[in-house]
């Protein structure tokens, strides 16, 4: 099994909850599937509060707490303020996953705006209002797939 860490030297934007949080995962040998069931939350979502980019919720932060074994107190003055959204990656991204992130709604942002406001009507679609989730899938071949869900209300 595979753990996310984090190499803060690439990342010189990030919280520092960041930094306590992946360091304290790393020693747990924890999954974000495994943080995000304990406080009961999607997984990526769990992951959005380790980059500073999701508000974590008291309760959010009483579970991580104890999870961790990070000091509550400690929790709760880097995560008690206002996620600062959107300033932890340069634009454009240089890591290649996110890169290609990027490059899709670079390649189709325009096809996704026709499609949805041709069945939508004028408007947007809303990233408050919105869930996310990361599955895999396996073809017959054997090749993984990543399925990636946006889901936002319009």
């Amino acid at each position: 099994m595979s753990f996310a860490t984090l190499d803060t030297s690439q990342h010189p934007n990030l919280p520092a909850s960041s930094a306590t949080l992946f360091s304290a995962k790393a020693s747990k040998k924890l999954t974000f599937e495994q943080i995000a069931t304990h406080i009961n939350r999607n997984e990526v979502a769990a992951a959005a509060i380790f980059y500073g980019q999701a508000k974590a919720s008291p309760e959010d932060i009483v579970k991580l707490s104890e999870l961790l074994e990070v000091p509550h107190a400690l929790l709760e003055e880097q995560l008690g303020g206002f996620p600062d959204r959107g300033r932890s990656v340069e634009m454009p991204p240089k890591e290649p996953l996110i890169y290609r992130l990027y490059e899709i709604v670079q390649n189709y942002g325009y096809a996704y705006k026709a499609v949805l406001n041709e069945k939508f009507g004028d408007g947007i679609m809303s990233a408050i209002s919105f869930s996310t989730k990361v599955e895999k899938e396996t073809d017959a071949d054997g090749n993984n797939w990543a399925v990636i869900t946006l889901r936002g209300k319009w």
